[in-house]
């Protein structure tokens, strides 16, 4: 009874732990879902607008989850739930810049941040000087499958 009782409390914990946190709107995680589950995502164009961070330098050089090497000067970024060679358009809605990167970590580990961009793609939107912004991403590109 004992055991029985532990693990029906760690199932119930790993369904909690398992679920995407999203930032307070229901909206933004069931559209993320439906990003990901599309299998056709040319049919649909996910946007939205996230809080956004960039990696430090101390990275250049690790090993990224996907498995190749953090390079600062290409566009790439880091998302908890975006499958990998995922393409996402990311805009800056204060200066009109927009980039293309693709996603290759996991990350940023936080519930206010939603995307870690490579400090290439942050410099060339133009948000190195305040280190976090408000970003509208928009999902253009979906891996193909193996």
């Amino acid at each position: 009874m004992k055991y029985c009782l532990l693990l029906c409390g760690m199932l119930i914990s790993f369904m909690g732990f398992s679920q995407d946190i999203s930032d307070g709107t229901a909206s933004e995680s069931t559209t993320e879902s439906t990003a990901v589950s599309s299998s056709n995502l040319s049919s649909k164009l996910i946007s939205k607008t996230v809080y956004a961070t960039y990696y430090a330098k101390k990275f250049e050089g690790r090993r990224t989850t996907s498995g190749v090497r953090y390079r600062a000067k290409k566009m790439t970024a880091a998302h908890m739930s975006l499958p990998f060679g995922t393409i996402v358009t990311v805009t800056n809605p204060a200066n009109g810049r927009s980039v293309n990167v693709e996603i290759n970590d996991r990350g940023p580990h936080s519930r206010k941040f939603k995307i870690d961009l490579s400090a290439g793609a942050a410099k060339s939107l133009g948000f190195t000087e305040k280190g976090l912004l408000n970003l509208k991403l928009a999902i253009c590109q979906r891996p193909s499958k193996f």
